[in-house]
């Protein structure tokens, strides 16, 4: 074999391989728009749930201001009030909040789910769950949502 055939041979790998990076691109171009619209489908469906309890959470004491959470921490809901109080002739704030969000797409595959709680200035839980996105149970998020808010409401009455 002369060199000029050795070198027709190296070209045509460099081409072969080249082709496959490009396959290898496309391909995963491909599956991160089907992760971003997993994340989506995903996100909206525990957005609500997140905004329905907070909100019935709000209504169950009064005082409490809802608001819907749409940054860029994350989409979901809050809820929260500031009290005064008085102690030994003096006027105390108090600022109570829950907040609980789906964090957005991010670089890694994962949906995240994330809620602060505060209670007369004090935190309480600051707490976080992910699951890879291929892996999610919508039903279990959906019940720790439910959790992380019955547990605020206990935490609260206990405390206020």
């Amino acid at each position: 074999m002369d060199f000029q055939e050795r070198l027709q041979k190296a070209v045509q790998r460099g081409e072969r391989t080249r082709s496959a990076k490009q396959k290898e691109a496309e391909a995963k171009a491909l599956s991160e728009e089907e992760y971003r619209r997993l994340h989506s489908d995903y996100r909206l469906q525990l957005s609500e749930q997140i905004e329905r309890c907070v909100e019935q959470l709000g209504d169950q004491f009064p005082g409490f201001r809802f608001e819907t959470v749409m940054s860029d921490r994350g989409w979901g809901a809050a809820c929260s009030r500031d009290d005064v109080g008085a102690s030994a002739g003096r006027r105390d704030n108090f600022f109570s909040r829950l907040e609980m969000v789906v964090r957005p797409f991010a670089k890694y595959p994962v949906f995240e789910l994330t809620a602060k709680g505060t209670i007369r200035n004090k935190e309480v839980y600051n707490r976080q769950r992910y699951q890879q996105l291929d892996e999610v149970d919508l039903d279990s998020f959906v019940e720790l949502v439910e959790l992380w808010v019955l547990e605020y409401a206990e935490l609260y009455a206990t405390q206020a």
